[in-house]
């Protein structure tokens, strides 16, 4: 897909690639192409997120008030599939698409002075705290809880206790947004929720490790333990953690620029093809193409989404729910393809991680290195941020009816 673009487009085109070949080092190049999850490892992607803010670039989805681009449409599809492109580490989503949207719409203005500055330069590193045991996609039913109580000083504060799993580099963040029951006995059970700000740092709080079957540290299970978290570090009003979290999902799962990235990963998977199977083999031509058709309607549904939030709307859910749900297929199905053309040697094991910083111990040249973790990996993909069957019952009830 190509738009119509002006010379001043064409202009900002040219000022974000002299950007990419000055800043963009080769071993932060390739360290996105040896990334093993949906997230970069932080020592990248915060390096490269300070590189941005330097520019003031970190921040295209942003106002122009709280330290946006103030960039078009237009621009900001160029820079995501510039970045894309040349293998830029993709910045962490937790704080710039999720955690600074929501400060922003429902926050208070001491919130927004004092997290949207330390979102911008990287300083607060954020992590989710939805998920808990028992409550994955039925997230209504989650149980951590939050007493409010007055301290002995006579300020009043929340206590929390329970666990969230699945958390996502919790073990790297100094911040978490998390949902917790401060009501009981409502009449419906995302009534009496509420959307905290936690400081990981805080007394209480543990973190216990969980190693994926792709051989990646990425998620976590926290646990809290009597957790002081200051009333003021409530987000909106007590119980109204629910349609926080709603607004939030919207841009967890819409919003972002993924067919850049997802054009590079494939182009990175058909340097396997070194005996030219995918010319000799209809079942491989097939998914090939199919693939890059899939790719074409994303960037299609992507441009739909960002041009209902550049005029100031959220991306609705529905939107954002086909967003999600056709990249995270389109990635499995391109790893698959991956796993494929790798052979036999999809049977080696990389034990190493992060593997850029480390010599492959299998063997492996680096083109193949990451591929078999990434198929693996991927398998999550249509489970987190809401499942697959989720989100098409999402568009059901609101496109269909």
């Amino acid at each position: 897909m190509t738009l119509a673009m002006t010379d001043e487009d064409l202009a900002f085109r040219d000022e974000v690639r002299r950007l990419l070949r000055e800043q963009l080092t080769p071993d932060l190049v390739r360290a996105t192409r040896l990334n093993t999850s949906v997230f970069s490892d932080p020592g990248p992607s915060l390096r490269w997120h300070r590189i941005l803010h330097a520019r003031g670039w970190v921040a295209p989805a942003w106002p122009l008030e709280y330290g946006g681009t103030g960039w078009s449409l237009v621009k900001r599809w160029i820079f995501e599939t510039e970045c894309g492109r040349a293998g830029a580490p993709s910045l962490s989503p937790l704080g710039l698409r999720m955690a600074g949207p929501v400060i922003m719409h429902f926050g208070t203005p001491q919130q927004k002075a004092h997290y949207l500055p330390r979102i911008l330069s990287g300083d607060d590193y954020w992590c989710q705290g939805y998920s808990e045991p028992g409550s994955g996609s039925d997230l209504a039913s989650l149980r951590t809880r939050a007493r409010r109580v007055r301290e002995a000083d006579g300020t009043e504060a929340y206590r929390v206790d329970g666990s969230k799993i699945w958390t996502t580099h919790a073990q790297h963040a100094n911040r978490m947004f998390a949902l917790v029951r401060t009501g009981e006995d409502t009449p419906r059970r995302q009534e009496g929720i509420s959307f905290l700000l936690i400081d990981m740092q805080t007394p209480g709080i543990t973190v216990r490790p969980i190693r994926s079957i792709s051989g990646d540290h990425e998620v976590n299970q926290v646990f809290f333990d009597d957790v002081r978290v200051p009333i003021e570090a409530r987000v909106g009003d007590e119980g109204q953690g629910w349609t926080i979290a709603k607004y939030l999902l919207e841009f967890e799962r819409g919003g972002a620029i993924q067919a850049g990235r997802l054009r590079a990963a494939l182009e990175r998977v058909l340097l396997l093809d070194t005996e030219g199977r995918l010319n000799s083999d209809p079942d491989l031509a097939l998914a090939l193409s199919m693939i890059e058709l899939d790719i074409d309607a994303l960037e299609a549904t992507e441009l739909r989404v960002m041009a209902t939030m550049q005029v100031g709307q959220n991306p609705g859910s529905s939107s954002s729910s086909m967003a999600k749900l056709r990249w995270s297929e389109i990635h499995q199905s391109i790893t698959k393809l991956g796993v494929r053309l790798l052979g036999d040697d999809a049977l080696a094991w990389e034990s190493l991680r992060p593997l850029d910083e480390h010599e492959s111990d299998a063997g492996l040249a680096d083109v193949a290195r990451p591929i078999i973790s990434q198929y693996l990996n991927a398998r999550a993909y249509t489970i987190f941020g809401g499942t697959s069957e989720i989100q098409r019952e999402i568009i059901a009830r609101e496109v269909l009816g």
